[in-house]
């Protein structure tokens, strides 16, 4: 950690130059107390990275920032948030400390909070930010949380890991146990540690795997933001055998959309299908993520096309997790009969259907865009149609 860069003349020209071009920045080649360009235009995207993601840090004058992967990697202050309202209690320990955002929150329901990094640098960097945002009640340890747990006494309340994927793995399937720390293998060691454990992971982990590779699953969370999903929650809890709530929640600046059912409670829903009615419902993507797609339709006494299609209808307007639509036309998917709506721009959507946007954009000449909305899927009938809709706000 360059203290340096923390020197009021080299903050005041970070903040100046935020807006300039990086690679101008860098031909110029200029020092500024001893700090050389490189470590300014660091600082510069690192910044840049953290403007929307991490506010706080952004409007916090005096923060040394890591590089941009770090900022990349970490947690963004909207999900930091969502996760520390879920626990509380007396003590905690991060054992994947990063950037320190999820500590940062968490030390807002716990009195005590152990950050554990074991990237030194890294770890001078929260702890001097840590002192600027006024989070006194964390304490700050370089070095590896399993080894730190394993050299200390201490019982937590809770311990929460967000395991990083090792970088010599390849191919698509992502596996905890691919992870650093691996929490699988590491389960019975920590539960000697805390009765509950809080796991963050990529929305990339398939739901069903993880539930293979990790006992006494309580609950698992599924955050989304503007419909985005960003990370996957898993509380376990210390012997615990009962049914797994999930809880889905898509985020955005007016309003959080929640959906939460229990594992079991999908399997044995039945929904009921229809051909489309006046309305068309599209979930969110936590939803897409959760496969609930038989409980929406149950839960929420809405129709469902069909049962691969996951799009749903109704006669009456209802509240959603996802985008509404008041349902124009209903066509069969014909080209002709497309030809005739002359629709020049419109906005494509694909749902159990054989052809893919760009295929279809090419063959009727629709442009993206505009005030239409036309949602390619299969019916109750198993016939290939075409809903001409606008959007319900």
């Amino acid at each position: 950690m360059n203290q340096s860069i923390l020197h009021t003349e080299v903050q005041s020209y970070i903040n100046s130059h935020l807006n300039d071009d990086i690679t101008k920045l860098l031909l110029k080649g200029t020092q500024i107390n001893g700090v050389n360009t490189k470590a300014i235009v660091e600082q510069i995207e690192a910044k840049l990275k953290s403007k929307i993601k991490l506010p706080t840090w952004f409007q916090t004058e005096g923060i040394y920032f890591p590089n941009k992967l770090n900022i990349e990697q970490t947690s963004s202050e909207i999900t930091a948030k969502y996760k520390s309202e879920l626990i509380s209690g007396n003590n905690i320990i991060d054992i994947t400390g990063g950037f320190g955002i999820d500590c940062h929150y968490f030390s807002k329901r716990f009195s005590k909070v152990i950050h554990c990094e074991i990237n030194e640098e890294l770890s001078h960097i929260v702890a001097n930010n840590s002192k600027l945002l006024q989070s006194n009640n964390i304490e700050f340890f370089s070095t590896d949380g399993i080894a730190f747990l394993k050299c200390n006494e201490e019982i937590f309340d809770w311990i929460y890991i967000d395991p990083s994927r090792r970088h010599n793995q390849k191919g698509k399937v992502f596996f905890l146990e691919d992870c650093l720390p691996n929490v699988p293998l590491n389960l019975e060691f920590l539960f000697s540690k805390t009765d509950q454990i809080l796991v963050k992971t990529s929305p990339l982990l398939d739901i069903s795997i993880g539930l293979k590779e990790l006992k006494h699953v309580e609950s698992i969370h599924i955050v989304s933001v503007k419909n985005e999903v960003k990370e996957l929650l898993w509380v376990l809890k210390k012997d615990y055998s009962g049914s797994i709530k999930v809880s889905t929640v898509d985020i955005t600046n007016q309003k959080t959309e929640a959906f939460d059912f229990y594992l079991n409670e999908e399997l044995d829903a039945n929904p009921v299908y229809s051909e489309p009615l006046s309305y068309l419902y599209e979930p969110n993507v936590a939803i897409y993520k959760s496969g609930a797609f038989k409980l929406v339709s149950t839960k929420l006494n809405i129709n469902k096309l069909h049962s691969n299609s996951h799009l749903y209808t109704s006669n009456t307007l209802f509240a959603f997790p996802g985008r509404r639509f008041q349902i124009d036309k209903v066509l069969p998917y014909h080209k002709q009969r497309l030809k005739k709506e002359h629709l020049k721009k419109a906005n494509i959507t694909i749902r159990n259907f054989p052809e893919t946007v760009q295929n279809i954009r090419k063959k009727l000449d629709i442009k993206e865009g505009g005030n239409n909305y036309l949602f390619f899927t299969t019916n109750v009938l198993n016939e290939k149609i075409v809903l001409i809709c606008s959007k319900v706000e």
